[in-house]
């Protein structure tokens, strides 16, 4: 079992998100973000500290919400659990980490948005963070691959325009 903290991180996407679905049919949207730390000079200017990269994962609705309406570039604020989970690799110990979004949302200090909700199906309900976000972490297996066994991928791009957040 591993260790969860709460998290909210603000950054820019480095990637456009990727979308999967695993063999039961669960979404899971990968995302990369580069948090940059603001840091003042001595004279009292103002410059990028060195960037520190997240990996994200959503599932169900909001990974496919988050696909459908935010690209590389844009600025984005995450709330969720930090993951940190401990591995065996050819006898290695191996660490690696990842947030588990409960929510993913533009950063409205840069821009605006119009809302548009997404429609239920009738057959959805709240799952809660539960299912895939809590795997085992395979020998080798990386937080920032998407889970082994059945996941294909999704063109994202094409729905972006018509669903989902527009920036």
């Amino acid at each position: 079992m591993g260790t969860r903290i709460p998290v909210s991180i603000s950054g820019n996407l480095v990637a456009d998100p990727e979308l999967s679905f695993g063999e039961s049919g669960v979404a899971h949207a990968k995302l990369r973000v580069a948090v940059n730390q603001r840091l003042q000079n001595p004279d009292g200017s103002w410059r990028d500290g060195e960037p520190l990269f997240h990996n994200v994962s959503a599932f169900r609705a909001l990974a496919e919400n988050v696909a459908n309406s935010l690209k590389k570039g844009d600025p984005v604020v995450v709330g969720g659990e930090m993951e940190f989970r401990h591995y065996d690799k050819d006898g290695v110990q191996h660490e690696a980490h990842r947030i588990v979004a409960d929510n993913v949302g533009p950063d409205l200090r840069y821009g605006t948005v119009a809302f548009q909700r997404t429609p239920k199906t009738s057959a959805e309900v709240f799952a809660g963070p539960t299912g895939p976000s809590q795997r085992n972490l395979g020998p080798g297996e990386d937080w920032g691959a998407a889970p082994q066994g059945g996941l294909s991928s999704v063109p994202v791009g094409a729905a972006r325009a018509s669903n989902g957040l527009q920036m």
